[in-house]
């Protein structure tokens, strides 16, 4: 619990960038493929709920959001969230790829 009435069970870590539409958007297909490569070492992380992927067409974001339980992010942290450092490394180089970023924070359902 955060304060009172602000509880959570899971916690992600968000990797996110810009991407560009030029060269008919070849950065954010060259991002879904970096994504795929490390799929199935996301999904061998200890204690992985599940991963989403976000793109908007309007603002241009491409984010990739990896959501654990609270009791097993810790031991992702330790281990600095990998894949993160070769996934960010691969899209930093991408054309048109810009505003490379992570963050960390609390998800909980509504309802």
């Amino acid at each position: 619990e955060i304060c009172e009435g602000v509880s959570f069970n899971t916690i992600a870590r968000e990797w996110r960038c810009k991407w560009s539409g030029d060269n008919e958007k070849s950065s954010l297909v060259k991002l879904q493929k970096e994504l795929n490569a490390v799929t199935s070492q996301l999904k061998a992380v200890k204690g992985v709920k599940n991963v989403q992927r976000v793109v908007c067409g309007g603002c241009l974001d491409f984010k990739v959001i990896t959501a654990l339980s609270e009791d097993t992010f810790g031991d992702w942290e330790k281990a600095e969230f990998a894949p993160e450092k070769d996934f960010l490394a691969a899209i930093k180089a991408i054309d048109g790829v810009t505003v490379v970023e992570t963050q960390t924070y609390t998800l909980e359902t509504v309802f």
